[in-house]
């Protein structure tokens, strides 16, 4: 006898199941890799970043506190001139090589000014001269560098120990915007330096509740199509086998009917 489960309409159903599964399975991985990534709002691309660089001065003030997670790492521009005289390096080791960071102030206004660093070059290596007149430089903002995680060093005439605004306005006569400027490779202050790399995005994860919840929607709604399609199959089973026997049964009585009147005659 051919399974009911094999007629046209059962097929039908069969593949409708298939591929309300495999959307549920599709739906519930989807908001599960959403649930656990990086905040989207902070994840960032350095390329795309810089063609929307905001002004520094939209983000802070000088002399403002900079909460890192807030402000770290935002594509900023900021116009004005480099004090050239005032340039500075601090020494940092790359790669096993010894070499310096050059930073210089990038004078914004009247006594206002942000650090700008414009690159690492090997010790020894010679400093070109930076851009003169107005510029508009566009970075990426970084929080200074902590204390705790400088490596002490003994500095000489014209060097800091780290890239900090409390260390650089014991040096630059400058109210100093919190933080400092790495440039791309492209921006002529960098020439025959080697770029700082732009910042990576975020590598810590944050719980976001409202994907997690479309998750376990997802899950529960691909389990209940199946449970259903089970349900129904048993049923359909039940239901046929009732039939075949009742048909058996109706069929046997059929018979037992017919013999009786063959027996009256004789």
């Amino acid at each position: 006898m051919r399974s009911p489960l094999l007629s046209p309409r059962w097929l039908g159903i069969h593949l409708l199941v298939v591929l309300l599964a495999a959307v549920c399975v599709a739906g519930t991985s989807w908001q599960f890799v959403r649930a656990f990534e990086p905040d989207r709002e902070v994840i960032t691309n350095p390329v795309e970043d810089l063609d929307g660089a905001v002004p520094l001065s939209d983000l802070l003030e000088p002399g403002e506190y900079m909460h890192p997670d807030f402000f770290a790492n935002n594509a900023v521009r900021a116009t004005g001139h480099y004090d050239a005289e005032a340039q500075l390096l601090v020494p940092r080791v790359s790669g096993g090589v010894g070499g310096y960071d050059v930073v210089v102030p990038l004078v914004t206004g009247e006594g206002t000014a942000v650090t700008v660093n414009r690159g690492w070059a090997e010790e020894g290596q010679d400093i070109p001269p930076v851009p003169e007149g107005e510029v508009t430089a566009t970075g990426w903002l970084l929080p200074p560098v902590r204390a705790e995680g400088a490596v002490p060093v003994d500095v000489s005439e014209g060097q800091v120990g780290r890239i900090a605004t409390s260390v650089l306005v014991n040096e630059w006569d400058y109210r100093l915007y919190e933080g400092y400027v790495i440039l791309p490779a492209q921006d002529p202050a960098t020439d025959s330096l080697t770029p700082v790399p732009p910042p990576e995005p975020p590598t810590e994860t944050k719980v976001n509740w409202r994907s997690l919840s479309y998750t376990v929607q997802w899950m529960m709604f691909g389990v209940s199509g199946v449970a259903f399609w089970i349900l129904l199959m048993r049923r359909e089973v039940k239901e046929a086998r009732s039939r075949g026997e009742r048909a058996s049964k109706d069929g046997g009585t059929a018979r037992g009917g017919e013999d009786q009147p063959a027996a009256a005659d004789s």
